[in-house]
């Protein structure tokens, strides 16, 4: 099975964006190398790909609702199969004006 993980700060829960190979915090400037990670399932070795910050921007769908960041009130957003397959998906929403991302367990 083929997925991409979303990472966040250990220290400030900010979603880390992918700069050059290395995740950065752009609250508290954390940084995690991403050049070695890799993960094998069964037979298949893959390695992680994480969203940058105009990814998807273009091809995701777009929900009416407010960010609690800017007050703007369009999002893209995308499901994942987070916790364990018994549990709901996790939905995600970035606001289209400043890209501030959340998460939704319901």
């Amino acid at each position: 099975m083929f997925w991409s993980e979303m990472k966040f700060c250990p220290g400030c829960n900010t979603r880390l964006r992918k700069i050059d190979g290395v995740l950065v915090c752009s609250k508290c400037d954390y940084k995690e190398d991403t050049s070695g990670i890799m993960y094998k399932d069964a037979d298949v070795t893959i390695e992680l790909d994480v969203l940058s910050e105009e990814d998807g921007k273009d091809i995701l769908p777009t929900i009416t609702i407010d960010c609690d960041k800017c007050g703007h009130n369009e999002a893209v957003w995308w499901m994942l199969q987070t916790r364990s397959a018994d549990e709901p998906t996790t939905q995600f929403y970035r606001c289209v004006k400043c890209s501030h991302t959340w998460r939704d367990y319901s």
